[in-house]
Order: structure tokens, then sequence, then C-alpha cells
């Protein structure tokens, strides 16, 4: 087993002296993977934060008692998934932490502050429109019908990861845009007495138009998650149809699958 190795060892300090990395070096597993998979678990637990210096690769070699190779592959490794970033005469910076979000009904609001990605949102649209067809039928109202469409940008460390365009119908409830600035949707619903159920979600795949790109701060064709939801109420009742776009680069949706008996 090898860890961190010794700390007096000379060497700029970084964002790693205060953790312990176990390589088994008798396991088949490679070694370069299991410096990732540890280091990434760090990122994703907060351990290590958005700008934390990990130093350079001859320093994390020495620290961590392994070949030069061996940590670059791990690091490039992390630098693929944009987790990690090389900066010229600084070494490796921690960027951000994927999302990795469950699969069950909750808000991302909610889901991001339980695991401690300090959420935060700008209200880009908050009005009354006559609802499109496939909204109005989500909804089961009448086409051209009004609803209140709701569309956010959502952030983590000050990062855009999500835009949301929400519809509701107009007699359920009327978020207030500093409120929706502040706090998740879902929150709002629960506080006005709305009692969320169940929902029917389809999650797809597409590249980022230039509108898209710019928002959420990728380049135009990049590759973006897609989720469409229509939610209910105890009552059976259609209360949110929701169309998101999240940046792949920052966000997964993780779940368990069972067989069957």
């Amino acid at each position: 087993m090898a860890t961190t190795g010794d700390r007096s060892r000379a060497g700029t300090a970084s964002a790693l002296d205060s953790l312990d990395f176990s390589l088994d070096r008798s396991s088949p597993v490679p070694l370069y993977y299991q410096f990732a998979q540890q280091l990434e678990a760090a990122i994703e637990r907060g351990a290590l934060a958005p700008g934390d210096l990990l130093g350079n690769e001859i320093d994390l070699s020495v620290r961590l008692g392994l070949s030069r190779p061996t940590v670059r592959q791990a690091i490039q490794s992390l630098v693929d998934k944009g987790l990690l970033v090389r900066r010229r005469g600084v070494g490796t910076q921690v960027v951000h932490s994927k999302v990795r979000r469950p699969l069950e009904l909750s808000s991302l609001y909610d889901d991001l502050e339980t695991a401690g990605q300090i959420p935060t949102t700008r209200v880009l649209r908050n009005e009354r429109v006559p609802a499109p067809a496939d909204v109005a039928s989500a909804l089961g109202l009448a086409e051209g019908g009004e609803v209140t469409v709701l569309e956010r940008l959502r952030f983590t460390h000050g990062q855009p990861v999500a835009f949301m365009c929400n519809y509701l119908p107009v007699t359920l409830l009327q978020p207030d845009t500093a409120r929706l600035e502040s706090t998740g949707l879902y929150r709002l619903m629960r506080s006005a007495g709305i009692t969320l159920h169940s929902a029917r979600q389809t999650i797809g795949a597409r590249a980022a138009d230039a509108e898209e790109a710019a928002l959420l701060d990728e380049k135009e064709g990049a590759a973006l998650l897609t989720m469409q939801r229509t939610t209910y109420d105890d009552t059976g009742r259609a209360v949110e149809y929701a169309q998101h776009v999240y940046r792949a680069s920052r966000y997964a949706f993780d779940f368990q699958l069972l067989v069957r008996p």
C-alpha cells in the first residue's frame, strides 16, 4: 500500500497535502487508474474544490511514490473528463466536479445543494404566454390557453450547468422572479401546498446550437443532455412541463438497474 508520502519532502505545497491516497501495488488494477479514481472521488465530495492546485507532475510523483508517466496518465484521464486543467507555470488545477443527478423525482436545485455544489439561478424569462401544442397536450390544456413560462440558467460554482424551460398552468402558481433566483421551483411548489407525486421523463442528447452554446459557455456543436418531463401532483393533475438542456461535460444522470423477477 502507498500513501501521499512523507509531507516533509521538498516540493511546492498543493491541495493534495491534506489528502491520503491508498494505492494497492499488488492489484491488477493499474496504478494510474487507482489514483485517478480516488482523485475524482475527492473532487466530487468537495475535498478538492474548484481552483485548488495539485502541483506539477514531478512534485506529485514524489509525493505519491509513483512514476511521472503514471501520474501524467491519471491526470490526463481527468483532464479529458473536464475535472482538471493544466496551466503553464502553475501546474494542475481543479476546474469543477461533474454533477451526478439521481434519476428520481427531485429538483436540480435540491440535488445540487445536497451535493454541496452551491447552486445559483438567473431568471431569463417569467411571463404568461399562449400554450404551444406540445405544452397544452402535456398539461391537459386547450391549445393557445395561457401558461406561465419560466426560462432559467442554473449555475454551480459560478459556472452554467443547465438551461431550463418550464411551463406551469397559470392557475397553479405565480412564482416571483426574486424567489426563483434564491431557491428551487419545486420548493416553491411545496410551499404553495402542491404535493408532487410522479412524472414521465425522457432523456436524450444532441448538439448545442449557437444560442445554447452561448448561454452554457460551450462551443457550438458541443454535446448536451436533454430532458423532457411532465410532473403530476397527488391528485393526478399535470403541474409542470419541463424542457431542460445540460452540459454533458458537467452533468450526468445516475440510476440503478435491477433484474425484473
